[in-house]
């Protein structure tokens, strides 16, 4: 199933690239992606880990909830910038994650760096040390929100 999902994925993200549809580009669109999919099989490269497809129910919404954190960080930061005495409180912190794989905790701090006003500088294992423009970032990561819901993502949840 998951070999099938993949060659879907491949083959409509070659449609969108080409915006050819001709039956003859079609087709030879159809044999590469094919091709792809064999090789990539015989490569042992179509796993759970480098195609996690059980992640995609979960990342409906994983993914809107991220945008709005990165929404409402991206305003703060403007805000933060635009004060006259531009009283920003930068801190370094360190937070700890809770998921379980190297790809939950890279999408941690991926999702940290993300989100404006906020770096991942460092990881050491499950240990994040996290730059944040001002205190309140830095605090609202401590309490682990943005921990808790990757956590629920990884699960696929």
């Amino acid at each position: 199933m998951r070999v099938i999902s993949f060659g879907v994925i491949l083959y409509l993200f070659w449609l969108a690239l080409s915006g050819y549809f001709k039956p003859f580009l079609l087709i030879g669109g159809l044999l590469s992606t094919l091709f792809v999919l064999y090789t990539a099989r015989r490569m042992k490269l179509i796993d759970a880990e480098s195609y996690p497809a059980h992640l995609f129910p979960a990342a409906s919404t994983y993914w809107p909830w991220l945008l709005w954190e990165i929404i409402k960080a991206g305003w703060a930061v403007t805000k933060a910038v635009l004060r006259p005495k531009l009283d920003i409180t930068p801190t370094m912190t360190r937070v700890i994650a809770t998921q379980t794989t190297p790809a939950g905790i890279a999408t941690y701090g991926n999702s940290i760096t993300l989100t404006p006003g906020t770096i991942t500088t460092g990881v050491d294992g499950n240990i994040l040390t996290v730059h944040a423009l001002e205190r309140g970032g830095a605090v609202d990561l401590e309490e682990g929100g943005m921990d808790a819901r990757v956590s629920r993502f990884e699960k696929g949840g």
